[in-house]
């Protein structure tokens, strides 16, 4: 009786590993994107955590859905607009929960798989862990991972489809940030004219070329291709914005030495995330250009050494740089329903 009783045990313990085995092999797996050209991201984000089409369908719905924040108002898409590179359009500081406002311009969400850390201060150190700042921000989303997953697990829909997603189980919090994570990893910025430039399959007109040309000998030095980013951290010499008092990166090291020093931004949709900077201090590209001209600070000891020499630009050689810029505009992932609100 006791060894029928232990066969029986076994075969439901096989029984239960083969279904899980099954279950698992019926997600559909979407491999990270790596354009031709570009490096692989130096961080595994999705080493623990393989992209499903389960998982990013998962990931979307979650990014336009309201009801993460506390009064339902706000989703992460809600500062982060795919017709504006994922960025906020036309603010500098994006509105949050109970008419509060952010203390910094939303950047752009693309190419996050090749970030190494993450916020203008380089203050989250990986793709899974960065939503959790805005969500339970006060000014922002201002809600609990707690009653996140509440939520969440009281609604039938999400059962499913985490189950569909992660396997059976309640749904928890790490469930929760690897579909995020799933979702805007795999947002991918590498169709623009300019892409197509490099890849032989357009060709730049005599501005935008001239304005290659320039970008190339002034500016990619900081906004290396093709990320145009080197996702360093830079003093600019902006004068502090005394309403805020915000030291950049500083504030995260405690280093005197990293005062006032922000991520450079990728350019990549430079175009349509204006206004600019870490508080959107400049509402043009020519109000940039003139600060890299003669609005820069040198009375600030950790000006970057690359800046030790002003900007000399002039005015066809700034039309031909906005045309260049122009062509780093990405309409594919603009228009691309897979990113856009779900059905």
């Amino acid at each position: 009786m006791k060894i029928t009783y232990t066969i029986f045990i076994i075969i439901l313990a096989i029984l239960a590993s083969s279904f899980c085995v099954h279950y698992y092999n019926t997600t559909t797996p979407l491999p990270l994107v790596i354009p031709k050209g570009w490096p692989k991201p130096s961080k595994q984000f999705f080493a623990n955590n393989t992209i499903t089409e389960q998982g990013f369908q998962l990931g979307r719905k979650l990014f336009y859905d309201g009801q993460l924040s506390k009064d339902g108002n706000f989703a992460c898409a809600t500062c982060h607009q795919q017709f504006a590179a994922f960025s906020t359009f036309d603010h500098d500081f994006s509105h949050g929960f109970n008419n509060g406002l952010t203390s910094r311009n939303a950047p752009s969400l693309v190419n996050l798989a090749w970030m190494k850390d993450f916020h203008w201060d380089g203050g989250i150190n990986h793709l899974e862990v960065q939503p959790l700042a805005p969500l339970t921000a006060p000014n922002e989303m201002a809600e609990t991972i707690q009653n996140v997953i509440k939520k969440l697990n009281a609604d039938v829909t999400y059962k499913k489809m985490f189950t569909a997603a992660f396997g059976p189980g309640p749904i928890n919090s790490q469930k929760f940030l690897k579909a995020l994570a799933q979702f805007t990893g795999s947002i991918i910025s590498y169709n623009s004219k300019y892409d197509k430039v490099i890849n032989s399959q357009a060709t730049f007109t005599i501005s935008e070329q001239m304005g290659y040309t320039f970008f190339k000998a002034n500016c990619n030095g900081c906004h290396s291709e093709p990320l145009f980013t080197d996702n360093s951290y830079r003093n600019i010499g902006l004068n502090i914005n005394e309403k805020l008092n915000d030291k950049g990166r500083m504030g995260i090291t405690g280093l005197q030495s990293d005062s006032l020093k922000f991520k450079v931004p990728t350019l990549r949709n430079i175009t349509l995330t204006a206004p600019y900077m870490h508080d959107g201090r400049f509402g043009t590209l020519g109000q940039v250009f003139e600060h890299y001209k003669t609005g820069i600070n040198f009375k600030q000891p950790n000006v970057d050494t690359i800046l030790h020499n002003r900007l000399v630009m002039s005015t066809q050689q700034k039309f031909d740089l906005i045309a260049f810029l122009h062509t780093l505009k990405d309409e594919e992932l603009l228009n691309n329903k897979k990113f856009g609100p779900p059905n």
